[in-house]
């Protein structure tokens, strides 16, 4: 396949965001559709909230503290559970007991892309799985080194790594990187780094983004992105 007839998709995003999950769900469908296009997806930083304690908290007491009653916690769940069940995802919000912060995590995901791309995206989906649909805690190593070992990574030298401070500037500096940018909500879809897609945007727009900057790179209209 020429190089002509592919891009890059940065995906920012966060492994506690709903509306991530549902993204990645609907990417999946829109590079279905994309036709012969071949589409290199990388998975880009971004936490919803960096103040939750390397522990994390309890979800309940932080989902109120957040949005001031179960009524409006349980508008909001009822509001995305169907979106997710017509994408495929069985959302458990009740099994979710902590609120993760998300720093470790966003660490593994940037190591399993040093591991090649469809090791980070099996990593991002086992991530969204656990936290979203088993209710695990998405913060404990333990955790984290068991789905790197199921998405194909060196499970050991991930144990090794996870005590250390190895990359946490790294991560809190491309996050840094996508506010400065002036990206302030997850998920966003970036296209060869020049055109931007907010939002869980459907299938049929996604598609439409990746044809119509694929076509403008093959003619040439994009510069070239190294």
């Amino acid at each position: 396949m020429s190089e002509d007839n592919s891009i890059t998709v940065d995906v920012v995003s966060d492994a506690v965001c709903p509306w991530c999950f549902i993204g990645q769900k609907r990417l999946d469908k829109a590079i279905a559709a994309a036709g012969d296009i071949e589409v290199h997806v990388r998975w880009r930083p971004f936490q919803l909230d960096p103040t939750i304690p390397p522990d994390g908290k309890d979800r309940r007491e932080y989902m109120l503290a957040k949005f001031g009653s179960e009524e409006r916690i349980h508008q909001m769940h009822a509001r995305i559970e169907p979106l997710g069940e017509a994408e495929g995802i069985n959302f458990a919000f009740d099994a979710i007991k902590v609120a993760a912060n998300t720093l470790d995590a966003h660490r593994v995901i940037r190591w399993a892309g040093a591991a090649g791309e469809a090791v980070q995206n099996r990593l991002v989906r086992r991530l969204f799985q656990l936290y979203f649909e088993e209710g695990a805690n998405i913060g404990d190593h333990a955790v984290l080194i068991e789905a790197a070992r199921k998405a194909g990574m060196d499970a050991a030298v991930v144990e090794t790594l996870l005590p250390t401070d190895a990359d946490v500037e790294a991560v809190r500096t491309e996050i840094a990187t996508a506010s400065r940018m002036g990206i302030t909500g997850v998920p966003c879809f970036l296209l060869e780094g020049k055109y931007a897609v907010m939002g869980a945007q459907d299938a049929d727009t996604l598609a439409d983004a990746i044809r119509q900057v694929a076509a403008a790179k093959a003619k040439g209209e994009l510069e070239k992105v190294g």
